[in-house]
């Protein structure tokens, strides 16, 4: 495989997956963006533009298109979508990727079990240190937080060094991580945390650092689900979650979380791989009483979300 050599195909034309699809068009790689929904309209050129923070402006005619186009996706697949789709995605790829490798760029744990389930060859976990928000069809509004760091689930060390190098731009910047379960459990944490609390709340991401008494929520989460963490073998502190907490906060302030965007717009959340995967695994554990709040927070998102949908499904109604 030639450096830079792959058609990279980002599944998901979301925030993450529109920001992504444009800085790797300017760094001249082939990249495509296909709908998170295994049939989903017609293929169409859109021209996209993404926002730093400095005001610069990144654009480019982006092709989007549709998993039904593709009898084969040999190249590099990136999937940038809900991970609630992850199931129903990885029997449609089963036929369709031969050994291409698998790159999940998706909140939360246990997202790569599907693709273990339908016995893929490679596949790659991303953590996230970006934030990415959709200001209109064609505006996204991108931040980078920190370098990302993509690590093995299955797969090679040589192929992960090729792929990071493949995905890597000057805006969007990636790096090989031996312990990508540490990195991956670190950051659900924190995804707990802010999925949870600021939808709650209709709150931007910096309301950890500015307000004690949202911290002190957070704190406690945190310390719910670093036990399980702990539990499952995975050694963290929790200061250094609260740390990496209070960083993105700081980061990201002003910017929405993608639960609270989600809920705004009708659509389904990703709360069930974040505060309810930890009731899952604690529950496992026998547990479950340890993680009562982070139940809560979750099972309140849940509601809200729902509310939500209802109230804009009765608003579209003939």
């Amino acid at each position: 495989m030639h450096l830079h050599s792959d058609h990279i195909y980002i599944i998901g034309s979301g925030a993450i997956g529109k920001a992504l699809a444009v800085f790797l068009k300017l760094s001249g790689r082939k990249a495509t963006l296909i709908r998170g929904s295994v049939n989903d309209g017609d293929q169409k050129i859109e021209h996209i533009r993404v926002q730093m923070p400095d005001g610069t402006m990144h654009e480019a005619d982006i092709t989007i298109s549709t998993l039904n186009e593709f009898p084969t996706l040999h190249g590099i697949v990136v999937l940038a979508n809900k991970s609630f789709g992850n199931e129903a995605l990885a029997i449609a790829l089963k036929n369709k990727t031969g050994s291409s490798p698998i790159v999940l760029m998706q909140n939360g744990l246990g997202v790569e079990r599907p693709f273990f389930a339908q016995d893929f060859p490679e596949i790659y976990r991303c953590v996230l240190f970006v934030t990415s928000q959709i200001m209109d069809e064609t505006l996204v509004r991108f931040k980078p937080v920190a370098t990302c760091p993509v690590g093995i689930e299955r797969g090679d060390v040589d192929r992960l060094q090729r792929l990071v190098t493949q995905l890597t731009t000057s805006q969007f910047v990636f790096k090989n991580e031996a312990d990508i379960q540490h990195t991956i459990w670190k950051k659900a944490i924190v995804n707990c945390v802010f999925n949870s609390v600021c939808p709650l709340l209709s709150v931007d991401n910096g309301i950890f650092y500015r307000n004690e008494a949202a911290l002190d929520i957070a704190r406690r989460v945190i310390a719910e689900c670093n036990g399980i963490a702990n539990a499952k073998g995975i050694l963290l502190s929790s200061n250094d979650i609260e740390e990496s907490l209070l960083q993105i906060s700081r980061a990201s302030d002003g910017q929405l979380i993608s639960t609270l965007q989600d809920i705004r717009a009708g659509r389904r959340t990703e709360i069930d791989t974040l505060n309810f995967e930890i009731v899952k695994m604690a529950g496992e554990l026998g547990l479950v009483q340890t993680v009562k709040e982070t139940k809560l927070l979750g099972e309140l998102v849940k509601l809200k979300a729902e509310i939500n949908l209802n109230r804009n499904l009765e608003t579209i109604k003939p």
